[in-house]
């Protein structure tokens, strides 16, 4: 795992001074502990950060294909690299290293562009040719990897794995894109499809671009989607031996390591599973981290210690403290642009520890998004059997009209909590979804804005790009749009973000066995009745590791890393909450109104109601201005 950097003029072969892109390295050292470098040429600069997983002596980048006409910098790994250079040495190339890095070069040679779906791994690497003198930027098909990029006014293209680098070049203006904050205010991130800076772009997952150095910067290009058209055939238990066999393929290809690796464990399924799977190919003990809370309602490590003790683990535990708000401001240090995913924190501290112990760690994510394991989704399974049965003139009114009288009942048990769903019913099946996704609705970001920031908004609604993923996904069900929409723009955005950045942070590569692209294509083909089934998301999978996992690991219901935020908010970080309004970066803005503001922090702190997601994600955004505007070093 590493980083990237580098600097490419698309209006002649200006020089590049090394000096900047050195800058943009040091920016993220914690990328790339391990080695430095820079290389430039007429018109291209290249800057790489090494971590060193595979051939740790051998691999330095940038690095030159071996005939001298290419140049790479490359972050990420590519698991397949030896079955590629076995095939690509029978074909006549030589290598001189033991890495994967090399083997992107020469397919690159042999390939071109169509190299990339040879490749299985997650990448993000820019590659120079120097005869063609085009650099090719790439990302792995589900947005492990990130890369982000900005085109400068003297035509010059900017690009690093993380935006603090892009920040650290002179020339990068800084200019708030209101849409990105409409953007935020919805989903609590900045998703990919845009950036909290204008003219700051992230390449989307799947997705190349070949720059040339007399041409303005293409649009990019997809080289890979996934598809929910087609339906597998044959037995449950026909499928559920494909299924394992697919599981074990991903784990096991990513277990090769020259240095120490181990695996997340939070006790549920995803990361059980994995740990099951590390534990069957290994020799020797698989090292496990479990992050818990001083909270029992929050702790789940009671169940990560019962896994790590059947599988014979060595087992590394470590409990956080309920009043671990310290990391707020280094959170902002990590992401750059606001990012009010709560879970960051507890992320953060388990990628810590792990660290502590390995320099490599597996995770479960991916595998609700590939086999339906969020609740929104089988709630969406059954939303659209019951949308069939009445036509949308019908349905939206009467729905509508019901979900407008029904009390929100937050606090009720969860059957009568109906508001939601109702109001669902209403709406088309891809509306409905976009608004299951948002963490604060339309309606309420419309009640927190001034109409200068309507103004600035014009038209557009976070929602939109949402329902039109979803209704051009090649799919045939509302649960395929919404697991499609799941796996191209929550995954890349908020969860990959999330994993990217708060391992990166203290040089740890962290690894998704789960979204092997084999695995999540495998999923995306099953039928609708082996992902739901009754209540119950995941089903095929919780089947498969029946003969791993007990039925209490399996079936229990999710909980996933949460944070006491509302306490939070409501004791030492009630001061801030009511800075937002204030004073600082967010109330200069004029975005927010500040009576409206200033009521929903205090019906917080007073306890009349939990507004505590909604003040995360204000406090978040104005730590995130605060870092991309140069408020703060």
């Amino acid at each position: 795992m590493c980083g990237i950097a580098g600097i490419f003029h698309t209006e002649g072969l200006k020089p590049v001074d090394p000096a900047r892109l050195e800058r943009m390295l040091t920016v993220a050292a914690h990328r790339g502990p391990d080695g430095q470098g820079v290389w430039t040429a007429p018109g291209v600069g290249l800057g790489h950060l090494r971590l060193a997983i595979i051939d740790l002596a051998g691999s330095p980048q940038p690095m030159a294909s071996t005939d001298g006409s290419a140049m790479l910098v490359f972050n990420g790994e590519i698991y397949n690299f030896r079955e590629l250079r076995a095939e690509l040495a029978a074909q006549g190339a030589t290598f001189h290293t033991d890495g994967d890095s090399e083997v992107i070069l020469a397919a690159w040679q042999r390939w071109g562009v169509d190299c990339l779906p040879r490749l299985n791994g997650m990448f993000a690497f820019a590659l120079y040719d120097l005869r063609q003198r085009t650099l090719l930027l790439a990302r792995d098909r589900l947005g492990v990897k990130p890369l982000h990029m900005a085109t400068l006014a003297d035509g010059s293209v900017i690009f690093g794995s993380e935006l603090k680098q892009l920040l650290a070049h002179p020339s990068l203006r800084r200019d708030v894109d209101p849409l990105a904050v409409e953007d935020f205010m919805a989903w609590g991130f900045v998703p990919d499809a845009r950036a909290i800076l204008k003219g700051v772009e992230k390449l989307p997952a799947g997705h190349y671009r070949l720059l040339r150095h007399d041409a303005p910067p293409p649009p990019p290009v997809q080289w890979w989607d996934i598809s929910f058209t087609e339906r597998a055939r044959g037995s449950a238990a026909d499928l559920e031996a494909e299924l394992l066999h697919h599981l074990r393929e991903g784990v096991t290809s990513r277990m090769a390591a020259d240095v120490p690796l181990g695996a997340f464990l939070s006790g549920g399924v995803d990361s059980s599973s994995v740990v099951a799977l590390m534990a069957e190919a290994s020799r020797d003990p698989v090292k496990t981290c479990s992050i818990g809370f001083d909270v029992t309602a929050l702790d789940e490590t009671a169940y990560a210690s019962r896994v790590a003790a059947q599988f014979g683990t060595e087992h590394y535990q470590r409990t956080v403290s309920a009043d671990d708000f310290s990391l707020i401001d280094r959170l902002a240090a990590m992401f750059d642009e606001p990012f009010a995913d709560a879970s960051a924190l507890p992320t953060f501290r388990v990628c810590e520890l792990a660290r502590e112990h390995v320099t490599v760690a597996l995770s479960g994510d991916g595998a609700d998004e590939a086999f339906a394991g969020y609740r929104r989704q089988t709630f969406q399974y059954r939303e659209d059997q019951a949308r069939k049965l009445l036509p949308q003139a019908l349905r939206g009114p009467l729905f509508g009209t019901l979900g407008a009288l029904y009390p929100k009942l937050d606090f009720a048990p969860r059957p009568l909590r109906a508001k939601a769903t109702l109001q669902s019913l209403a709406r088309s099946s891809e509306e409905g979804y976009a608004r299951s996704l948002s963490v604060t609705s339309a309606e309420a970001r419309d009640a927190l804005y001034t109409d200068d920031f309507r103004k600035l908004r014009g038209d557009y609604r976070a929602e939109q790009p949402v329902v039109e993923l979803m209704r051009n996904a090649p799919a045939r069900s509302g649960l395929d749009r919404a697991q499609y929409a799941d796996l191209k723009f929550m995954l890349p955005g908020d969860i990959l973000t999330k994993v990217d950045r708060a391992s990166m942070a203290v040089s740890l590569e962290a690894r998704e066995p789960l979204l092997d692209h084999r695995l999540v294509e495998f999923g995306a083909r099953l039928p609708e009745g082996l992902r739901v089934r009754g209540q119950t998301g995941k089903w095929i999978l919780k089947q498969t590791m029946r003969r791993y996992l007990p039925d209490d690991v399996l079936f229990r219901s999710k909980m996933g890393f949460v944070t006491p935020i509302a306490a939070w908010l409501r004791g030492p970080l009630a001061d801030q909450a009511r800075a937002i309004v204030r004073s600082g970066t967010l109330a200069q803005t004029g975005w927010f109104d500040p009576a409206r503001v200033s009521s929903l922090v205090e019906g917080h702190i007073s306890g009349r109601a939990d507004h505590s997601r909604l003040l995360w994600q204000l406090l978040m955004l104005e730590r995130g201005l605060d870092r991309c505007l140069g408020n703060v070093g």
